[in-house]
């Protein structure tokens, strides 16, 4: 709906004015009613109307230099003059200052009508016009952004002004939705910028499917880095800024920089795997430790993770299975590997870890996931986190599972993890750290339950599971040798026959003809 101001020395006209017609129809609304030419000045610049019917004879202020006056403080809306004399002096003086059309007192209903609908049709034309260079300067503005953001662009600075482009700092920010799980958010950061920002201070735009939105001037900066302090608190649950996560890259103090600010966002919103639970932004503080990373994942430490782990769970070591599991999520953040490299990383960890502890305990039940569901799980994830947390309670699974409950003591763990793990290549120091000793102590420990030491009893414990091997007939002697931890046949045949009293052949040979 437009608005029209009636301004007319005698009441009786605007009395008349205001019912003559039916201003509804013409699509207008009477903003208001001035009796002189100061009144009604004040209301033109008060109100803005789109249309103002002005009598040119009006006392304190001719209706002429209400139109300059008008003009020169940047009115832009349509006047109708009516008038009592048909003066062309009068006509010339209102042509020149845009006025749209000259009426003659007494006002002629059907002529006034038609000089609405001419201006109103006016009015719609100028709007869609406005509507056009809008949009025109919108698709501009747009297209010079992505210019800019990715060092294309041959603009002066005075294309920069021309689609108020110009400030003094800038800083990009790119947003999207906290949740993975519920993409019809209806909060956008974009419009709570708008409610509580004037529009020049940022623009918003798309850049490779991703929200950015441009920050422009000391003041935006010194917003949004207020915005930040309270942000950086964990946002009330359900409010719009618990819904939005955002990474936002230096500050920069020209217009051709901002590509430096959009690089360091567009890298940290894809390390947002990384971020703790809760985190809702990443900034450029952030970007040289990320920008400096020189570490890959390699299959050595894989394995060296996946040994250290399945030690810990198999000594029912909680506190060192989480300390492992701090280094490791520390170790992930400091790699280059991209984030689907380092799933798949995770993803081999588990299975390696599930790997040994089956093969290591093939008479116990696990209830572990098959592979496929543990790759499938650790793909579905968002969060390094996430699947750290998955890991943790597996791994307590695991323990369960193998019974840890159901011993009495530590040094019951440390004959359990002995008897399992006889075929590697254990030490009294290697095994006294996993459990909390020291190895001089460790070894009191063993000769004192066990009657022997640690070395006597492994071989024991070596030599007894040789004997089942050699049994079944399959395997060469040199073979079993290796399977039970013994990398030299003949230290083998040694440690046989000191506790069996025969040679490895000579038993088999009794098991074969008894």
């Amino acid at each position: 709906m437009y608005t029209v101001l009636i301004a007319d020395d005698e009441k009786v006209i605007r009395e008349g004015l205001s019912c003559i017609i039916n201003w509804t129809d013409y699509g207008f609304t009477i903003c208001g009613e001035a009796s002189n030419g100061e009144e009604t000045l004040n209301l033109i610049l008060k109100k803005q109307p789109n249309l103002v019917l002005l009598d040119i004879n009006m006392p304190k202020l001719y209706g002429i230099n209400v139109i300059k006056l008008a003009r020169d403080r940047g009115y832009q809306g349509k006047f109708i003059i009516l008038s009592g004399y048909s003066d062309f002096k009068y006509a010339q003086s209102a042509i020149k200052l845009g006025v749209n059309e000259y009426l003659t007192k007494p006002i002629d209903e059907d002529e006034l009508s038609r000089s609405i609908e001419s201006i109103k049709t006016t009015l719609i034309s100028e709007a869609q016009n406005l509507e056009n260079i809008f949009q025109y300067k919108q698709k501009a503005k747009n297209t010079i952004l992505h210019e800019l953001i990715t060092e294309s662009s041959s603009l002066s600075l005075n294309d920069i002004q021309y689609i108020h482009l110009y400030a003094d700092k800038y800083q990009i920010l790119l947003y999207e939705n906290y949740s993975y799980k519920f993409r019809d958010v209806s909060y956008d950061f974009a419009d709570i910028l708008r409610l509580t920002n004037t529009s020049n201070l940022f623009d918003y735009f798309i850049e490779d499917n991703m929200n950015v939105i441009l920050l422009k001037g000391d003041v935006a900066l010194k917003k949004f880095n207020r915005f930040l302090e309270h942000y950086d608190r964990i946002p009330q649950k359900g409010s719009p800024l618990d819904s939005i996560f955002i990474a936002y890259g230096r500050p920069v103090n020209h217009i051709f920089d901002i590509s430096i600010s959009y690089k360091e966002a567009a890298a940290l919103i894809k390390r947002r795997f990384f971020c703790k639970k809760g985190q809702h932004t990443l900034g450029f503080p952030d970007f040289p430790a990320i920008e400096t990373k020189n570490i890959m994942i390699t299959r050595e430490i894989i394995e060296e993770y996946a040994f250290e782990l399945a030690d810990y769970i198999q000594c029912f070591n909680r506190q060192k299975v989480n300390d492992s599991l701090i280094h490791l999520e520390n170790h992930l953040y400091n790699v280059r590997n991209n984030i689907s490299e380092t799933k798949l990383f995770l993803a081999d960890l588990y299975l390696l870890i599930k790997e040994r502890i089956n093969r290591l305990y093939s008479n116990i039940q696990i209830p572990f996931p098959t592979n496929s569901e543990i790759i499938q799980l650790i793909q579905s994830k968002f969060y390094l986190y996430e699947i750290i947390q998955f890991y943790s309670s597996q791994f307590e699974m695991i323990m369960n599972a193998l019974g840890a409950y159901s011993r009495n003591s530590i040094l019951e763990d440390i004959l359990y993890y002995i008897e399992h793990n006889f075929h590697n290549h254990i030490k009294l120091e290697t095994i006294a750290p996993l459990f909390g000793y020291n190895s001089a102590y460790l070894g009191k420990l063993i000769h004192k339950t066990v009657g022997k030491n640690f070395n006597s009893y492994l071989d024991e414990i070596r030599i007894e599971h040789s004997k089942k091997l050699l049994s079944q007939q399959e395997l060469k002697v040199y073979e079993i040798a290796e399977c039970i931890g013994y990398n030299n046949v003949d230290y083998f045949h040694k440690k046989f026959k000191k506790y069996v009293g025969m040679s490895p052949a000579e038993y088999r040979k009794s098991m074969k003809e008894g």
